[in-house]
């Protein structure tokens, strides 16, 4: 009896010191970084998104809002321009943003789901990219970046494991 104990408390200590697998991820910011530092993280899983672009003379992405199941987040940047919306569906997450940012300021935004479906606001000028999680099955769960009082000037994505079924 004492030489099982022995070998299920190795057993057992062996798997407590295992690595825990990693559930997070993060696309680093693109973008020049100027301004004040923002971040959207908030409880419960993304259900919207708000949009404004700036169309006077650019277009740039001049703020955004998400919607953490019925809350919106305070703005980030400014909440003036044309808006755009979308209401995620149930069980619908972000798993994938591109965009393009060029001469200081975020000017394309695109966010796709995993239901295929996608959201395209401003317009297509300077350097591509595309942020996703590196592991299978995490979503969005808040954005970061930098916003100058003007407009985004720089943006980066946080991904976690998707929690389906809670609200």
């Amino acid at each position: 009896m004492l030489q099982f104990l022995l070998i299920f408390s190795a057993v057992f200590a062996m798997g407590m010191a295992a690595p825990l697998p990693d559930l997070f991820s993060y696309s680093p910011a693109v973008g020049d970084g100027s301004g004040t530092e923002f971040s959207t993280a908030s409880e419960g899983r993304i259900t919207g998104i708000r949009v404004w672009e700036y169309s006077n003379w650019g277009d740039y992405i001049s703020g955004f809002q998400l919607r953490y199941e019925s809350n919106w987040t305070a703005a980030v940047g400014v909440n003036s321009g044309n808006l755009m919306e979308m209401t995620l569906y149930d069980k619908e997450a972000i798993v994938q943003i591109s965009g393009k940012y060029y001469s200081g300021y975020i000017y394309e935004l695109v966010f796709v789901t995993n239901q295929g479906r996608f959201f395209k606001v401003g317009q297509s000028s300077g350097a591509s990219f595309n942020f996703y999680p590196t592991q299978k099955g995490n979503e969005l769960r808040f954005l970061s970046g930098r916003q100058n009082g003007i407009g985004i000037t720089s943006i980066g994505a946080h991904w976690a494991a998707i929690r389906i079924g809670k609200p």
